[in-house]
């Protein structure tokens, strides 16, 4: 019976998001898939994993299933006409995650309004010079509406409300030395309310966040209840303003990342505002149980009074954080280093005297990093062990810095790099475009294909055109089924080429992989000046491509060489037959034959029977493929052409390409997961199947044999 009412809430929920101007969206560009909405709430509950989407909900690495995040989301809180205490929150600890109209979703966007994507990417269909990043968000919300826009529903328990608009846009880097962060950037403006001032002081804002480290590839969602998602060690680091999370006791082995909330900045008419710069202007952590109502410094808040305590007050001011004075279990830090499922507050404040018409810029980053191995239990979080972290944290802070080097916030002499008169944030040194980048695979054999394009960068900090050269990179066999996916890893570079005689790098050349003639392709406009052969590899197995260009650096500017994304132009590869003309002359084939199930290139997952590879090769450019029982009946009908894609079997969505188009086949082969129409599992035994030429009408048999 619980089972049916989580199932009709679900539909419910999504009803009414369907119905209201609900939008979310997933970051592509970096190593980080983060679900961001246009209601002030990041991550998604693991929503995509129940829902049909298969929408990540803070997956870091890319394809690797590790998962960081249930659900995030702003709180604001102030003193309203200076005695009034009101909070708005657009998430809160809730089982079910964000339900729209639910108690504690506060935040509501227009009728019809959407996240809008910006790109930085001229050749991106949503480029616009506008845009920061290679890939922006863009929303507008308010917590002004007592009712969810677009019905009569009210929203539960939202009836004083700060009449506030959020204006949020979140930026996603593809440049390898910043893959590991999405920056946030607000600002809140004061409505006012009915024509009045709308005073509101003592204001604090704060990112909430129930973080949870699992490697949903190993344990999916949810399983276990509660369980799931008790097993994570928290901390707080008081110079970097950052809360973080990682996995104790869960998926350990599968899970070696911290993910972290950190507060970067915030401006409004009284000036810059950090607590490096301002004694009275604080940061503040708070912890508590997730959903927890029970008493102590780990309570979970209830109401706005408790919320505001929570905003304007750290725990890491309490004598406990740093003595062990009868606190209940050693310092904070140490209860706070053991398995548990807590949410989290970083907020700032207090800002004064913010009246209708004013506007406060706040700026916060998720970062996210490997964990380093130290020597020590995997338990003992060491500084060594968050060393990575604590680097990234310190990158993401100087990538939002940006011309305020110095960070005083001020723009000083020489610090105006563009010449507008005021301080431009979040700007990082760019490498050169990504390489317009191709790839066929034939039998035993990849070619990859490149334009010129990169070879015309300019650096947006030095301003001048500094490429040097490009580097070819191929994952080792087998990197997708064994242990936990980590693409940057999985590459090796095995090749890379240099402008000769120009004092920089190593003076290769490029002739080597330059074309006599350049090439295009039918449907392609792109024109093909360089070519890069991979011989030697296997048939059927999955290899990943990228192709990178790299620029000189600038010792002037004190900027090392830079190189364009691996992870923004990788292909997943599958060497094979060709298209078969002549079926008559030349039958198809099944392979490996036998079939052994839990073949090596099957890999690990929660859907293993799903996942199954058997292929069939030298197939003809469209035809039938049919599978029969020795008796001759059916078992599958599939339809093959070849611009194949993977795209009707799950182990390709489990371990290929996140976007199915960068999936490369080699027009003759086509993948069958060993499960019937019926999606039934087929027993071991002998199997015919039948190709039926669409164009000559020919058909040729073949047997193939399956061996538990």
């Amino acid at each position: 019976m619980r089972l049916f009412y989580l199932i009709l809430g679900l539909i419910a929920s999504s009803l009414l998001r369907s119905q209201t101007s609900f939008d979310e969206k997933v970051t592509t560009a970096s190593n980080v898939r983060l679900a961001v909405t246009n209601v002030g709430t990041f991550g998604n509950a693991f929503r995509g994993y129940r829902d049909g989407t298969s929408n990540e909900s803070c997956e870091y690495p890319a394809g690797s299933g590790i998962e960081h995040l249930f659900e995030s989301g702003i709180w604001i809180g102030g003193l309203q006409d200076g005695t009034q205490v009101r909070v708005s929150t657009a998430a809160v600890d809730a089982p079910q995650g964000y339900q729209t109209g639910n108690s504690g979703f506060e935040f509501t966007a227009a009728p019809g309004a959407q996240l809008t994507e910006r790109s930085s990417l001229r050749d991106s269909p949503f480029f616009t010079p506008e845009a920061i990043s290679q890939q922006d968000f863009v929303c507008t919300f308010t917590d002004r509406n007592l009712i969810i826009p677009g019905t009569s529903t009210p929203i539960v328990n939202h009836t004083n409300p700060l009449f506030v608009q959020v204006n949020l846009k979140t930026y996603n880097f593809n440049f390898s030395f910043s893959d590991f962060v999405v920056f946030v950037d607000m600002e809140i403006i004061n409505l006012g309310n009915q024509g009045s001032a709308n005073v509101i002081d003592s204001l604090f804002f704060g990112l909430w966040g129930n973080t949870v480290v699992r490697n949903i590839n190993v344990t999916p969602p949810g399983s276990g209840g509660a369980a799931f998602y008790n097993k994570g060690g928290n901390g707080y680091d008081t110079s970097l303003h950052m809360a973080y999370c990682y996995d104790y006791s869960g998926d350990v082995g599968f899970t070696n990342t911290y993910v972290a909330q950190k507060f970067l900045g915030a401006e409004d008419k009284f000036g810059f505002h950090h607590p490096r710069l301002d004694s009275t202007f604080n940061s503040n952590y708070n912890v508590w149980q997730f959903n927890n109502p029970g008493t102590g410094v780990f309570q979970a808040p209830a109401g706005e009074n408790q919320r505001y305590q929570k905003l304007s007050r750290g725990v890491e001011d309490d004598p406990c954080w740093t003595i062990d004075n009868n606190c209940g279990g050693g310092t904070f830090p140490d209860q706070l280093n053991r398995e548990g499922n807590r949410s989290d507050l970083v907020s700032i404040g207090p800002f004064r005297d913010f009246r209708s018409g004013d506007t406060i810029k706040v700026a916060y980053a998720f970062v996210l990093a490997n964990k380093l191995e130290d020597g020590n239990s995997y338990t003992a979080n060491t500084e060594a062990q968050r060393a990575e972290l604590i680097s990234n944290a310190q990158r993401a802070q100087t990538a939002y810095n940006g011309e305020d080097a110095n960070f005083n916030g001020v723009l000083d002499e020489g610090e105006d790099k563009d010449n507008n008169g005021v301080i431009t944030r979040f700007i990082l040194p760019a490498p050169p475009e990504i390489p317009k980048t191709r790839v066929e695979a034939e039998e035993g054999k990849i070619n990859v294909y490149w334009t010129d394009n990169s070879e015309r960068s300019v650096d947006p900090i030095s301003r001048i055109e500094d490429f040097e050269g490009y580097r070819i990179y191929l994952s080792k066999l087998g990197f997708d089924v064994v242990g936990v996916p980590n693409l940057l890893e999985d590459l090796v570079q095995v090749g890379e080429y240099d402008i000769a005689n120009n004092g920089f790098a190593n003076e290769v050349g490029l002739d080597a992989i330059q074309l006599e003639d350049p090439v295009t392709f039918e449907g392609d406009t792109n024109v093909y000046r360089y070519r890069y052969t991979i011989d030697k590899v296997l048939n059927g197995w999955q290899y990943a491509i990228a192709v990178s260009a790299f620029d000189r650096g600038n010792d002037e500017q004190n900027l090392d060489p830079l190189e364009s994304s691996l992870l923004g132009n990788n292909f997943r590869v599958f060497p094979g037959k060709a298209v078969n003309d002549d079926i008559e002359k030349s039958a198809p084939y099944a392979y490996p034959n036998p079939y052994y199930f839990g073949a090596s290139w099957e890999g690990r997952s929660n859907f293993q029977e799903q996942s199954r590879k058997l292929i069939f090769a030298n197939l003809p450019e469209r035809c039938y493929i049919r599978i029969f029982t020795p008796a001759g009946d059916l078992i599958d009908e599939i339809y093959h052409d070849q611009d194949y894609k993977g795209e009707d079997i799950r182990w390709y969505q489990t371990f290929g390409a996140e976007n199915s188009e960068e999936n490369v086949f080699s027009g003759g082969e086509h993948a069958w997961d060993l499960l019937s129409s019926a999606t039934q599992i087929i027993s071991r035994g002998v199997y015919v199947f039948a190709v039926e030429d669409l164009e000559t009408g020919e058909v040729r048999k073949g047997k193939f044999t399956i061996l538990k």
